[in-house]
């Protein structure tokens, strides 16, 4: 998957995300693309490291489950950290 393939799936994944867990998450598409894109990250390693698979092909029904799966895993977490504040 190319470089601006893998920003469109951050940038969606990261809108399902948010879309699943709503709440006073601040930024707006900027940040959103962030979230998708550090989920996707994570869902892809985390996904190759437990033999599920990677994020290598856009239209693979598995590296959309692991992207917004990872993007929901960074949202609970920034959601964690940014409590705390």
């Amino acid at each position: 998957m190319g470089f601006l393939g893998f920003l469109l799936l951050g940038l969606i994944a990261g809108a399902i995300a948010r879309a699943i867990l709503p709440g006073k998450q601040k930024g707006g598409w900027f940040v959103t693309l962030l979230v998708g894109v550090v989920g996707a990250l994570l869902g892809g390693w985390l996904g190759s490291l437990l033999g599920l698979g990677s994020v290598n092909d856009f239209f693979s029904i598995g590296t959309w489950l692991l992207a917004i799966g990872g993007s929901l895993l960074v949202l609970l977490l920034w959601g964690l950290v940014s409590r705390k504040r």
